[in-house]
């Protein structure tokens, strides 16, 4: 039997991505197929953060082609490639971020802020170049969370480098004033201090900006989807009710304004005693999912209350980093998997393909 491009094809269909639920053929993920007499070679190219999946990947990809009859030699390339993708209409992509996604929840104490940087912290292991934005302008707790303080420097006196910690960029109002200072100021001020955070902070070649947003529905939640270029959003709750319709309507207002839910974080889903190990779901239970059944979005996990997620944040040292083999830092990182292949799956931004059109008079 001779190898062909179709037995070639009808080899990689049957080779499905866990990550992305689909094979290889339909995602268009197999690129630069060549067959030089029985020998085969080919690109699998990702669209997502996979340094772990890469080598399983490969191995499935050349067991598959492997197993066709008289076929010689395979040589598979597996590798990654983000991309930028569309945003609400009407606002540009900033320079130097491919991707924004917006962590957000209706209201506060739902663990928003220590899944944003687990998250951050999770997209970078997995080999994405990551900035981490701090936008609760009252209430910044990345700093701390993160380990790093210090003011940024400036190289031109107009821009601001951003600071580093875990291999993530980061900035933060918690950078620029002292910790005991309350910021008293009216919506303008904290929009106007949100879009210098992002727009004047020097990012450096990011794939991903993961945005710490304050909860609730108000002025900087109404700022970020009129004038920053998000890609998509997530919505962190706790299973109790009353979490529960306070997230709904951080939903509903993202669906408003134009942008995509990504889906849903339901944190603290059960509490698990650090003594005997006993499972109690003491904000109730199936909250999160039933709210994704409701509005037709991904559910893109569940976390445990544990005492561990507390100490390793206020430590400066968030799980993902503190306990990269523990069994909360893979749930993390199942979910930050899952969150890149459903940016993955969004429409890419095209505007740099089109030319620009100028009008002249002659």
């Amino acid at each position: 039997m001779s190898i062909t491009l179709e037995t070639v094809r009808d080899a990689l269909s049957a080779v499905i991505d866990p990550n992305t639920g689909k094979d290889f053929i339909a995602t268009k993920s197999a690129k630069n197929i060549k067959i030089d007499g029985t020998n085969v070679s080919l690109d699998i190219e990702l669209g997502y953060p996979a340094k772990s999946q890469i080598e399983p990947l490969h191995a499935a990809v050349t067991a598959a082609l492997n197993a066709l009859p008289g076929v010689g030699q395979v040589s598979a390339n597996v590798y990654v490639k983000i991309v930028a993708h569309a945003a609400q209409g009407g606002v540009k992509l900033l320079p130097n971020v491919r991707n924004i996604i917006a962590v957000a929840s209706g209201k506060g104490g739902v663990g928003k802020s220590t899944t944003a940087a687990n998250l951050a912290l999770a997209l970078a292991a997995e080999g994405a170049n990551v900035g981490l934005l701090d936008a609760d302008i009252y209430g910044p707790s990345q700093p701390l969370m993160m380990g790093v303080s210090g003011k940024p420097d400036s190289k031109d006196g107009k821009t601001m480098e951003p600071l580093e910690a875990h291999g993530l960029q980061i900035a933060s109002i918690g950078f620029m004033i002292d910790p005991d200072q309350p910021m008293v100021w009216r919506g303008p001020m904290v929009t106007q201090a949100l879009q210098q955070l992002l727009e004047l902070t020097n990012w450096r070649d990011l794939d991903y900006l993961v945005v710490d947003m304050p909860p609730g529905t108000g002025d900087i939640q109404l700022t970020l989807s009129q004038k920053v270029p998000v890609t998509g959003a997530v919505i962190v709750t706790t299973p109790q009710d009353i979490a529960l319709l306070d997230a709904r309507k951080g939903l509903k207002m993202f669906e408003k304004v134009g942008i995509p839910i990504l889906g849903i974080i339901e944190n603290m889903s059960v509490h698990i005693c650090s003594q005997c190990g006993h499972a109690e779901a003491i904000f109730g239970e199936g909250g999160g999912a039933k709210m994704c059944a409701d509005f037709g979005v991904p559910f893109l996990g569940a976390l445990p209350l544990t005492m561990s997620i507390r100490e390793q944040a206020d430590s400066g040292r968030p799980t993902v980093v503190a306990d990269p083999e523990g069994p909360v830092s893979q749930i993390y990182q199942q979910i930050a998997r899952k969150l890149a292949v459903a940016v993955a799956d969004k429409a890419k931004d095209l505007s740099g393909k089109f030319p620009t059109i100028v009008v002249k008079n002659d």
